[in-house]
């Protein structure tokens, strides 16, 4: 754990974990054990962060909310420039932002965005297994189940709902 993290009071953090610079965690959060939290990231109150998550840096997590085990919050995004003899990759500077009481399952990834913000807002719920591509904003109370794929820049807008392996392409709103 870093020196430079704030972690507020009665905060539980099992073994394993990995606090980087800069990362603050409100009070009464629940970290579990082998999570990895990346520099700058901020959790609010009242999370529960269960085991082997990843979430990577600059992501904020908002109040009370759930993020189950195994998924990964801010990795890069699928962003590559097709060339002759190799693919050029493009930087994903962004971030991820989950609103309060937001919910994401276990092994579900949100990619960060390539520059600004992907953004899940309050009261989402999350099932297992599901993708959220870079530069995706998805609006409040929307529940999204059952390995879902939503590719990159797509709107999705208040209390949608999405189940049973649906896929949405690049660039839409809903």
């Amino acid at each position: 754990i870093s020196s430079s993290a704030k972690i507020g009071k009665n905060a539980t953090i099992q073994a394993g974990v990995v606090i980087e610079d800069g990362v603050e965690i409100g009070g009464d959060v629940f970290i579990g054990a082998n999570v990895f939290i990346g520099r700058n990231s901020e959790i609010g109150t009242g999370c529960k962060i269960y085991q082997n998550v990843v979430i990577y840096n600059s992501t904020i997590i908002g109040n009370r909310s759930i993020i189950h085990g195994s998924a990964v919050l801010g990795c890069d995004g699928f962003g590559f420039v097709p060339g002759e003899n190799q693919h050029y990759k493009i930087p994903q500077i962004g971030r991820v932002v989950l609103g309060e009481d937001v919910e994401i399952g276990a092994n579900t990834v949100v990619d960060r965005a390539t520059i600004g913000e992907t953004i899940i807002d309050k009261m989402t719920k999350i099932d297992n297994l599901v993708h959220i591509g870079h530069n995706v904003q998805i609006g409040k109370a929307c529940l999204i189940t059952a390995q879902v794929g939503i590719a990159g820049s797509t709107k999705v807008g208040d209390n949608s709902q999405m189940g049973g392996q649906a896929g949405v392409v690049p660039h839409v709103e809903i």
